[in-house]
């Protein structure tokens, strides 16, 4: 990871990356022992960040009202923790006059928009959660009309006859290895992959994931009364034999 793709803000000092890709540290206040225990904080967190960093000192922003910097122990703070200052940025006569009598080059204040940067490696995003998935339901009893059953995170297993009336429904599959005369619902929350399996379709209704046909239209298909299984292509209900 680069110098300028690392982000960060501190309540005395922000380092921020420059369109050059070389360090600016942006200074807010003048209190160089808090800055050197603040910078010691921050090599602790990333050793590689700051081994012989190239570094702008930015100095407009700080306010006339916190007084003069020495710049030259500014530096000797910056060098300690590995920073080499390569210019200084300032706007203030007695912050200009500093680096000149130290030979240091001054780069006029300035207007471009830079982001904060921060040497702490960023954190791992967190995993996705595995969708639930529930052990098949299984019925062996008839299912009488009135009835619902529901399989919610899984298939539904039926081994006995379901009335007209009754109501089948899971979030996978539906089995019915009996006769099947009431209403069958899979997939019900937008699984579309999901499939009716009927020993026996006289089905009042099957649906898949919203996508359903009524009694009406199931008695006119030639497999009506056979062994067949549904499944989803598109918006359409396939039925073929099983």
């Amino acid at each position: 990871m680069s110098q300028s793709d690392l982000l960060a803000q501190d309540p005395v000092f922000q380092l921020k990356g420059s369109m050059l890709a070389i360090t600016v540290m942006e200074l807010t206040h003048n209190d160089l022992e808090r800055l050197d225990t603040q910078l010691q904080e921050k090599v602790a967190q990333a050793p590689a960040f700051f081994s012989n960093t190239p570094l702008v000192l930015a100095l407009d922003k700080l306010p006339e009202a916190e007084g003069s910097l020495e710049l030259a122990e500014l530096m000797a703070v910056c060098r300690r923790h590995g920073l080499r200052t390569l210019a200084i940025r300032a706007a203030r006569e007695s912050d200009i006059a500093a680096a000149e009598a130290l030979d240091m080059p001054v780069l006029p204040p300035s207007g471009a928009r830079e982001r904060p940067i921060d040497p702490t490696p960023p954190k791992p995003a967190p995993k996705p959660a595995e969708p639930e998935h529930r052990p098949s339901r299984i019925i062996t009893s008839p299912v009488r009309g009135g009835q619902q059953i529901y399989a919610p995170g899984g298939d539904l297993i039926v081994l006995a006859p379901v009335s007209a009336g009754a109501e089948l429904l899971a979030d996978g599959n539906i089995h019915v290895y009996a006769p099947m005369r009431g209403r069958a619902l899979a997939g019900v929350k937008g699984n579309t992959g999901a499939r009716i399996f009927c020993q026996q379709m006289g089905a009042e209704m099957l649906s898949i994931a919203g996508h359903y046909k009524v009694a009406e239209d199931l008695r006119r298909d030639p497999l009506w009364g056979d062994a067949v299984q549904v499944n989803l292509t598109g918006d359409v209900l396939n039925i073929t034999r099983l």
